[in-house]
């Protein structure tokens, strides 16, 4: 049975107050030990946040990596530096990463594979833009973002990825694929990795990501393949957050 994963991505937001405010909140809530919960703060925040957290439940994640381990990389940070501040989910292929900083099929593909060999379980991130929904290409472009990592990864390391759809037009607009459509999407994901193994397809933890918050999770969730959310602006509202996790349990 695959577990719920509720990932926060807290992006270019937060402060040293918000993350003693969730640190005091998850102490004292009520979660579901059948649902995994994991809070992405910008880098400079995750000392704060493993010594805040550290008595509760929720792990830590990290907004990207570099491809790198170390080196001639100024502003950048390895999947080994954030191994020792406790880091267990990275995200890769963010839209805004893939946006804004011109990360390729490619570039993610190396962020992945620096991911798992820093022992740090990759959030695959993909989906579509409007206009490609509306030109009915919505099938096409997430799963060749899919294949393109997913293909030419051998079946441990594919045990060990989670994949997040995050349809572009939804990201921070207040709009939310419906349940249906976000459904369609992560089952075409399933079963296109049961073109490589059916029981690892079985398994595989689905995210739907794009404006999850209190009022829709629960709905969403309810979907036979959406296995948790990657959520954006709802995970810096402590009661919101904690809503949404226990709408996932």
């Amino acid at each position: 049975m695959r577990m719920p994963l509720i990932a926060g991505n807290w992006k270019m937001n937060g402060s040293l107050t918000l993350i003693e405010q969730f640190g005091e909140a998850f102490a004292a809530a009520e979660l579901s030990s059948s649902v995994e919960v994991a809070l992405l703060p910008p880098f400079p925040y995750l000392p704060a946040a493993q010594a805040a957290l550290g008595a509760t439940p929720v792990v830590l994640g990290a907004q990207t990596l570099n491809p790198a381990h170390s080196g001639a990389h100024t502003g950048e940070v390895s999947g080994r530096m954030l191994k020792e501040f406790g880091v267990e989910y990275a995200l890769v292929g963010h839209s805004e990463r893939r946006q804004l900083y011109r990360e390729a099929d490619e570039a993610v593909y190396d962020r992945l594979l620096a991911a798992l060999s820093a022992d740090i379980r990759p959030i695959l991130c993909v989906g579509e833009t409007l206009e490609e929904r509306d030109a009915g290409r919505t099938r096409d472009v997430v799963l060749r973002q899919v294949g393109h990592v997913m293909a030419r990864l051998d079946p441990q390391q594919r045990t060990r990825v989670t994949i997040a759809y995050e349809p572009v037009w939804a990201i921070g607009s207040g709009r939310t694929a419906t349940p249906e459509q976000a459904q369609e999407v992560l089952a075409a994901i399933r079963e296109y990795q049961a073109g490589f193994d059916r029981e690892l397809a079985a398994g595989l933890r689905l995210l739907y990501g794009g404006s999850m918050n209190a009022g829709n999770a629960a709905e969403l969730l309810s979907q036979p393949d959406i296995d948790g959310g990657l959520v954006g602006g709802a995970s810096l509202k402590v009661d919101d957050f904690i809503a949404i996790c226990q709408s996932a349990g």
